[in-house]
């Protein structure tokens, strides 16, 4: 199972880097988060819980921050029973950027867990939407 989300922001890579790798401004304009704890840096653990799943934290751990163009998340279950990683991709296009986020889920336990995950969809297309909006906000 896994999820993706494409789209291109009118603000420079540096910009789009820069609100993506504030985790504590989230909240400020991303309408998919409810509440965030930690800081991004590589080998970090960070907190987010999504208003899909409201009182469930997902802890992660910064497994990759490639300034600035890649960072990826990774969280799951010990021995890599579940996991799940998260990767967020930026690439200039122009003056603008491009953004890319995917979730793959793997391990033996898999395709048991993923049956009680939601359509996650949705909200990655609306964490996207928040994204480009704040950070062409920022650009203008």
């Amino acid at each position: 199972m896994q999820f993706a989300c494409r789209t291109t922001i009118q603000a420079p890579v540096a910009t789009v880097w820069a609100i993506l790798t504030d985790l504590t401004g989230w909240r400020d304009w991303n309408s998919t988060i409810s509440k965030t704890e930690g800081a991004i840096s590589l080998g970090a653990k960070v907190k987010v819980e999504v208003t899909a799943n409201p009182g469930r934290a997902f802890p992660v751990k910064v497994t990759a921050l490639t300034a600035p163009n890649q960072m990826v998340w990774t969280g799951g279950m010990p021995l890599g029973l579940f996991r799940g990683t998260r990767t967020y991709t930026l690439a200039s296009v122009g003056e603008g950027t491009a953004f890319a986020m995917e979730e793959v889920y793997s391990g033996p336990l898999a395709s048991v867990i993923t049956r009680s995950i939601p359509d996650l969809a949705p909200s990655f297309e609306e964490f996207a939407a928040c994204l480009k909006a704040r950070c062409e906000r920022a650009a203008s």
